[in-house]
């Protein structure tokens, strides 16, 4: 049998190894350091142990760790704040759609919130898609209507999953806040991650330009927001209506 020598590796497929390798280890040790927030081990908003600790803990060097570490502030996981400490983040605490709008109010005028409605229903196919809900199962609707200056400006059709939602199903919604996301934390133990946020534009059917005070057929902008908790899983679709006159978006790119 003849010998065949083991195949050499130039500079870069030898680099590229090595960089796999490294990452196994890290990346194996985010996962597990993960796990500490998934299971709520690490609660949202506190200090997470210190690097020299963790790393001691896990058996590994102070760099390992710290490249762990970054994958989960890549994640949004954690966050680093400059001569705090790492902690562990507290999610979304609900970004206003307001800021897509210019609305004639007085300067520093609070916009206010009223549930119009609230229901069991079946989920429309594509509130259905994002939720992950099975086919005919019921979810929580909730319809209001955000106000400045008492002048109806937004109006924001929600839709919940249950069981996960059941504790807002009943009682009175008067004492709920104008912020949902703080209610869902609260109330149901369930908080927003992170959000993906659709614009277009559409005209408003008469049943919502009722609520916002202009006729039927007016243009309005359509914000089609998906919320997800920690895992991934889809925990809100809320769709806002506002009058497209008044939308105004502005970025920076740099």
């Amino acid at each position: 049998m003849s010998y065949t020598p083991p195949r050499r590796l130039n500079s870069m497929a030898l680099k590229r190894l090595v960089t796999e390798v490294g990452r196994s280890r890290y990346a194996t040790l985010a996962d597990a350091l993960r796990e500490h927030v998934l299971r709520g081990e690490w609660p949202p908003g506190v200090a997470i142990p210190s690097e020299q600790t963790l790393a001691a803990d896990h058996g590994v060097a102070l760099g390992t760790l710290r490249r762990a570490l970054e994958l989960l502030v890549d994640d949004g996981l954690i966050e680093r704040i400059h001569g705090r400490g790492t902690f562990v983040r507290t999610g979304i605490s609900g970004a206003t759609m307001l800021r897509f709008f210019r609305f004639r109010t007085d300067q520093g005028d609070v916009p206010t919130s009223r549930i119009l409605s609230r229901k069991r229903v079946v989920a429309p196919p594509d509130v259905a898609s994002r939720l992950g809900s099975g086919r005919g199962d019921e979810v929580l609707h909730l319809v209001r209507v955000r106000s400045l200056a008492g002048a109806p400006c937004l109006l924001e059709h929600s839709w919940l999953p249950l069981p996960q939602f059941k504790a807002l199903a009943s009682g009175a919604t008067e004492a709920w806040g104008d912020l949902l996301y703080p209610l869902y934390a609260e109330r149901c133990g369930v908080r927003v991650h992170r959000a993906l946020e659709e614009i277009r534009f559409d005209s408003l059917s008469a049943s919502n330009a009722r609520y916002l005070g202009v006729p039927a057929g007016h243009p309005c902008a359509l914000i089609t927001r998906t919320a997800f908790d920690l895992v991934g899983n889809c925990i809100e679709v809320r769709k806002t209506r506002g009058d497209a006159h008044a939308f105004e978006y502005t970025i920076t790119l740099t």
